[in-house]
């Protein structure tokens, strides 16, 4: 329907388009918009293409296709083997045991686990734009939030919703904060100090949430709006309760540990540095070799206890060598999904599971996530009928229009809800950047508004609203995954979205008249 409606626009809003210049930006050319070159186009009214725009969105969204099905296909083959369940439960269980210590009952085990998790997946948003990358573990924590006596909502709670929030800030982010600075002529990853403030604020605001909430589902499960949804991940976790699996490493899983071993020992002799990126420091550090040795220790003892240990050491190796990539190597979707990949068929051979089983299973579990790989390729075709409708950038220009002629702390506030809408139109934040800030950059210039302001703007228009937008093939991939219907997920959302936005706004007004390091 949104595609419809995209395409019934193209007949009645002016068609115009801006012209476009290649820049360095660093290392890297990028395509950007050439300050007051909109000009009208001859219109090009959509009809027919509506029908083509899923394909075409496909193209699009290809990648995070790709990534979802991947992602579902390797978690499909590690809960085969019920490792994930066994270790759910073990770290519920020891967890439990914490409780018989006075100061831990007093604190509350569940709480602590829930304010871990927002913190990680929090500081990875913030400082690495972890977005993407965050669907392969809300298949793992919806069901542990489930077994702790929650609901699925809390599950995303703690994994999706806080790597959004650490993006809306963007402490040094390079996808949205060093591309926004560097195409608005500023130092990159300057005025750092005062967007660690606002990460630290909206993190503790959403942990304040989370924590109220879990309570309120634990009180009352049907106070969740997906309780009965929510069925499918209860029989799923009595299912894996009442199976009883032997945890015997058989000579598959040892060929498989010698393997892994050797891999990861050639890449050490490989790269026995790694450049760690954070923010614009670089810093070399020997990190594969430690990962080489560890590997090769831990792996030996747990293989010797259970197969099951060793599936769950693959997997924590996975999350290590996931940060090492994005943080050393530059990775992305695709080295990510290799990774992901990689660790399902590893999985499969320690459980002794053939080349037949591991296929099927892998099948299963894209086939289980179809349905959001289409969502997520509907979305991209909406952007599509407004690009080919020649409307997007008659959209952008009109909204930039808008702030002519005011004070500058309604500039600001402008900007942010410029910001926000283009941001339903265009979720990526690095597009976003360069279609915004060759406008926006020049035009604080001539009211007087620090540029760094500007591109906080930019942060909290782009972070926030990806949360809600159907047109973020993350948000759906991330619904998709966690069974969470859409419509549910607005109807429960939009309330504390619009807190976040709030507190965005009134962190963002000091900038327009403070003097504040790094603006």
């Amino acid at each position: 329907m949104m595609i419809v409606f995209c395409g019934i626009l193209t007949w009645f809003v002016p068609a115009g388009e801006f012209d476009h210049e290649n820049i360095m930006v660093g290392d890297t050319v990028r395509d950007v918009i050439v300050e007051g070159s909109y000009h009208k186009v001859e219109r090009s009214p959509q009809t027919w293409q509506i029908f083509g725009a899923m394909t075409e969105g496909f193209k699009m969204q290809a990648a995070i296709i790709a990534f979802v099905l991947i992602i579902g296909g390797a978690f499909q083959i590690m809960n085969s083997s019920k490792a994930v369940d066994f270790g759910i439960r073990t770290f519920v269980s020891k967890c439990r045991r914490l409780e018989q210590v006075s100061i831990f009952r007093k604190i509350g085990v569940d709480w602590m686990i829930i304010v871990a998790s927002v913190l990680i997946f929090s500081a990875f948003g913030a400082l690495f734009g972890m977005s993407e990358e965050v669907l392969a573990f809300i298949i793992l924590f919806v069901p542990l939030a489930i077994s702790m006596g929650y609901d699925s909502l809390t599950g995303l709670l703690m994994v999706y919703v806080p790597a959004h929030v650490g993006l809306s800030s963007a402490i040094f982010n390079p996808f949205t904060t060093g591309i926004a600075q560097a195409l608005s002529g500023l130092p990159m990853f300057t005025g750092f100090e005062y967007r660690t403030f606002c990460w630290l604020l909206l993190t503790i605001l959403l942990i304040v949430f989370t924590l109220w909430y879990a309570a309120k589902v634990k009180a009352n499960p049907k106070f969740s709006p997906m309780y009965e949804l929510d069925s499918y991940w209860r029989e799923k976790s009595v299912e894996s309760d009442s199976e009883v699996v032997d945890g015997k490493a058989g000579v598959q899983a040892w060929i498989s540990y010698f393997l892994i071993s050797a891999i990861l020992i050639v890449c050490a002799v490989l790269s026995p540095k790694t450049q760690i990126s954070i923010g614009d420091t670089v810093k070399s550090m020997t990190i594969m070799p430690w990962i080489a040795g560890i590997h090769a220790i831990s792996g030996f003892l747990l293989l010797r206890k259970s197969y099951l240990y060793y599936i769950l050491d693959i997997f924590a190796f996975t999350i290590v060598l996931l940060v090492v990539g994005v943080m050393g190597y530059g990775w992305y979707v695709t080295e990510i999904s290799a990774l992901f990949l990689g660790m399902g068929i590893s999985a499969g051979l320690v459980m002794g599971a053939d080349a037949n089983r591991i296929s099927h299973e892998f099948i299963a579990g894209a086939k289980d996530l179809l349905t959001a790989a289409l969502i997520v390729g509907l979305a991209g075709g909406i952007i599509v009928v407004l690009k080919q409708g020649m409307i997007m950038d008659t959209i952008l220009n009109s909204l930039a229009s808008l702030m002519g002629g005011t004070e500058k702390g309604i500039t600001v506030s402008i900007m942010y809800a410029i910001q926000t809408c283009i941001n339903i139109f265009i979720p990526s934040g690095s597009a976003k950047a360069a279609l915004t800030m060759p406008i926006m950059a020049p035009f604080s210039d001539l009211v007087g508004l620090s540029r760094q302001a500007t591109v906080l703007a930019y942060q909290f228009g782009d972070g926030f609203t990806n949360m809600i937008t159907p047109t973020s093939a993350v948000l759906m991939g991330a619904l998709g995954i966690a069974r969470v219907p859409y419509d549910k997920w607005f109807k429960w959302f939009w309330k504390l979205l619009l807190f976040f936005m709030i507190a965005g706004l009134v962190l963002l007004i000091p900038t327009a008249y403070l003097t504040i390091p790094g603006f």
